[in-house]
This record gives C-alpha cells, structure tokens and sequence, in this order.
C-alpha cells in the first residue's frame, strides 16, 4: 500500500526525503506554513514526498497535483533538462506540476497560494 502511494519508489529515496523534510530552504517553511494542515481549500498537503525516483516538494494526492520550489539552482542548463524530463514522466502518469520561484513566494506568498487554489479547483 505505502509503495503504491510513492509509485514504488526506493528506499532509499524514501529516506532521502525524509532527509529533506528536516532542511528545508526559508521559501519552502513559508510555503509550507500555508499549506500544512489542510489550510489551503481544505486539502491535504505532504512535503517532499517520493514519487517513483523523484521527490515532490509538496504533494497533494487527492488532486495528484505537486508543486516544486525552485532556487537558483533550478537555473543551469542541466537542472532546467533535468525538470523538464521528470515532469514529462510525472504528467505522462497524470500528476499536475506547478512551479513557483524561491523569489515569486518569499515577496508575494499570497499570489502564490491564490494560485495553487485556482489549479486545486481546475483539476
């Protein structure tokens, strides 16, 4: 059953994100600070949740919807091809993936969490 949930991603992948729960960057905990505890429409939110051999930063699984945080480093060439071929796979099986910047939440947190509501009503 729990490796259904993550798409029978590793284990080690799993331990990785339960890693990544422990650090997350200051835009993530704010992000986090609106999503956690059903505050958002009602709906429940997990962070850095394993799918297949990717972690979501946050993951709503009722609406199969994952919302990625992307720092600086999500800039390089290679980052950029590296996100771009795991959301084709991630969309491929039916998951909606919404990014927003580290700069885009830390100056205007209720745009973002406007927006999130908007896709959670659209899926």
């Amino acid at each position: 059953m729990l490796r259904d949930f993550h798409l029978d991603s590793p284990h080690k992948q799993l331990e990785f994100a339960r890693t990544m729960r422990r650090k997350p960057t200051f835009a993530e905990s704010l992000l986090w600070d609106k999503l956690r505890r059903k505050q958002l429409d009602n709906y429940y939110f997990r962070r850095q949740h394993s799918l297949l051999n990717y972690i979501a930063d946050f993951y709503c699984h009722s609406k199969k919807l994952i919302i990625e945080v992307d720092g600086d480093i999500h800039n390089s060439k290679k980052a950029i091809e590296k996100d771009h071929d795991r959301d084709y796979v991630l969309k491929d099986l039916g998951y909606t993936i919404i990014r927003f910047t580290n700069s885009e939440i830390l100056e205007d947190i209720n745009s973002v969490t406007r927006k999130i509501s908007e896709v959670l009503k659209s899926i």
